[in-house]
This record gives structure tokens, C-alpha cells and sequence, in this order.
């Protein structure tokens, strides 16, 4: 649980841990994520902190602070609602729901185009050859489903074809993906 970690001290001990990794190392982590920012009375709570609530970001925030520190693969195992901080007893204006995230950071290189981020996407060939290439390191097998990071699930929905069907990401990953 990273989360316990307040933001000044999150890419400290990120950073620690991607150090003491060996080369394509796997660091697995469980932590709380926020569906919209954490207010800030919340997060200096410090009984909120103890309870593992108040250090909770954003995903995009979380999965930044991740490859900041280094890590070039994150695979989002999975997502799903942990907690409601309701708004009268926390001060709110709307609820807040916090999610639990399961996360696998490898410790390899950032690739130039950013890091390869994995949260369930899949990616089928299904036109008349035996297989598809990308022409950047994905093949696809006709019929068979390949999982593939959100950036190459983007590059293959932008091209357009009509023999290649992507599915978005559902937060639900068990690994051997694309890159």
C-alpha cells in the first residue's frame, strides 16, 4: 500500500523500489484510487492516512507517479469500487467512491513513445491472411484475441480497418500482453 505515503514522499518510495528491482523485476501493488480528486481537507487528514484513505489518487495520477519513478510496463490487474466516503459525514459535495487497484509495475525501459500501460484491452484479427503485422512488433493471429497496451490500442482503432476489432480496457488483466 503506497497510498499511505504522503505525495512528497510517494515518488521517494516508488523510486527506492524500482533501485532495488532487478532488470524486468516485477513490483505488485494494491493500493485505493479516487474517481475524482481527493479534497484537500481529506488527504491531511492523518486518521484517514492510518485507515489507508487519504493518500488516494486519481488513476492517471497513480499510474504517472508509477512511471515517473521509472517503471516502462504497468499492468492494471484489476479495478474495482472498495469504498464510499459519504458527503455528510466527510464534508463532501457529492460522495466520494474510491476504487482498489491492482497494479504489476516491470521494471524495463520507458519505450520512446511512452510507457505500455495494460488495463484489459484486446486487439483480433479477423480478415483474410493467416496474421496481421503492425509493422511495429504486433502480430496477430487471425481470430485469436491479443491482449495490447492502451497506446497500441489506440494506434490500431486509428487505423480504420474494418478487419480488426479493439476492445477497450476493463480494468480485469492477467498478463502476456503486446509489448
Amino acid at each position: 500500500l503506497f497510498n499511505i505515503f504522503t505525495r512528497d514522499h510517494l515518488h521517494t518510495a516508488l523510486s527506492e523500489m524500482h533501485r532495488v528491482l532487478k532488470p524486468y523485476g516485477r513490483l505488485y501493488m494494491s493500493d485505493p484510487v479516487t474517481t475524482r480528486a481527493m479534497p484537500q481537507h481529506l488527504a491531511d487528514d492523518d486518521r484517514l492516512r492510518a485507515e489507508c484513505l487519504s493518500g488516494a489518487l486519481l488513476l492517471d495520477d497513480y499510474l504517472a507517479h508509477i512511471v515517473k519513478a521509472g517503471f516502462g510496463t504497468i499492468e492494471v490487474r484489476r479495478k474495482n469500487t472498495y469504498r464510499v466516503l459519504d458527503k455528510t459525514r466527510y464534508d463532501l459535495d457529492e460522495h466520494l467512491i474510491l476504487e482498489s487497484v491492482e497494479v504489476c509495475a516491470i521494471k524495463d525501459p520507458i519505450p520512446e513513445d511512452g510507457p505500455c500501460i495494460f488495463t484489459g484491452a484486446m486487439a483480433t484479427y479477423f480478415g483474410e491472411e493467416e496474421a496481421f503485422d503492425d509493422g511495429k512488433g504486433h502480430v496477430m493471429a487471425r481470430d485469436l484475441p491479443l491482449n495490447v497496451c492502451d497506446k497500441t490500442a489506440a494506434a490500431l482503432k486509428a487505423l480504420g480497418r474494418d478487419d480488426i476489432l479493439v476492445t477497450d480496457g476493463h480494468y480485469h488483466y492477467n498478463g502476456g500482453g503486446c509489448c
